[in-house]
């Protein structure tokens, strides 16, 4: 069985290959993004194979099933950009990556918690340019501070554990509480606006859904405290760009860590460092000395890479033997 892989880099191939090897499955790799454009490219294959940043509407659904795919399996757990109700149209499956390594992404979190407050990116730069003075490099302790944690999920709740660790006190909000893991771990769960108002770190940990859209915006910017610093580790439409961009020019906002974007689409992945930056939001964000920025790369561990992997081969593997795909993939 044929599937073409979109938007596939080194790190794809390296523990997607090893995955198929032994299952029949014939990868044919595509270094660009799936669109309505770009559809064609998977004539002959029963299945794509696609990351979070292709696009999935009904156009390119429709060109899709016109050509005889039979599946959409994401790499990713993500799946905001695929216009569900189409494929369900189409009779288009759509499976995703219920489950990965939620360390990588919570430890990824919590290491650009240090490098921000720490300065520790800015600190390594000076050094290697033999320059070793202190100044512009205090942080803050993080012991005997709050942070806040938006969404208790598996990420969320291992993001809460570790800053226990370091003598956080932990407010958690999410409509869903868990109140027997928040008792186990001393984490005290909140409203919103208390957790937004009372936390020195608030750190996002939710789906991307429309009643998530722009949950971080100026009114709720307005309500943490002066001096907080931000990190979104999850969607970049949880937070609306333009209201968190006046929050740092006024100085109301102590830092900014990010490793997604609005708008990352076409910019994240991406190596264009011989290019000028068309994002002028992102091009602004990035001039900021308490903002840290990474490209989406929090999945980025061998053991997320490889859960990805005999996930993803698993359900293109039950396509190709006629089989129920794996608990918990199937969308739709």
């Amino acid at each position: 069985m044929i599937t073409a892989v979109f938007d596939t880099k080194p790190y794809d191939r390296e523990h997607l290959q090893p995955a198929a090897a032994s299952s029949g499955i014939e990868l044919r790799w595509l270094e660009f993004r799936l669109t309505q454009e770009s559809a064609p490219a998977a004539r002959g294959a029963e299945a794509v194979c696609v990351f979070v940043n292709d696009q999935l509407d009904r156009v390119c659904l429709a060109a899709l099933a016109a050509l005889g795919v039979k599946l959409v399996a994401l790499r990713c757990t993500g799946f905001n950009h695929v216009d569900l109700a189409a494929a369900k149209e189409l009779k288009l499956t759509v499976t995703r990556v219920p489950v990965y390594s939620p360390y990588a992404v919570a430890e990824h979190a919590v290491a650009l918690l240090l490098t921000l407050n720490r300065k520790t990116h800015r600190a390594y730069n000076r050094v290697r340019e033999q320059n070793f003075a202190l100044s512009g490099l205090v942080g803050f302790d993080l012991h005997g501070k709050t942070a806040g944690i938006v969404g208790t999920g598996k990420i969320g709740r291992i993001v809460a554990q570790i800053l226990r660790g370091f003598g956080m006190k932990v407010l958690a909000y999410d409509p869903f509480p868990n109140r027997e893991w928040a008792a186990a771990q001393g984490v005290e769960y909140a409203d919103a606006s208390s957790v937004l108002g009372l936390s020195h770190v608030v750190s996002l940990h939710v789906p991307l859904t429309p009643e998530t859209r722009h949950l971080i915006r100026q009114e709720t910017l307005d309500l943490m405290q002066p001096g907080a610093i931000l990190l979104n580790v999850s969607r970049g439409a949880l937070i609306d760009t333009t209201a968190l961009i006046e929050a740092l020019k006024s100085g109301r906002l102590g830092g900014v860590a990010l490793d997604v974007y609005e708008e990352e689409e076409g910019i994240f992945f991406e190596d264009l460092s011989g290019q000028v930056l068309q994002d002028d939001e992102l091009a602004r964000l990035l001039t900021f000395p308490n903002v840290l920025i990474t490209s989406h790369q929090a999945f980025l561990t061998r053991e997320a890479l490889s859960d990805i992997a005999r996930t993803t081969v698993a359900n293109l593997a039950a396509l190709a033997a006629g089989q129920p795909y794996l608990e918990g993939s199937e969308l739709g």
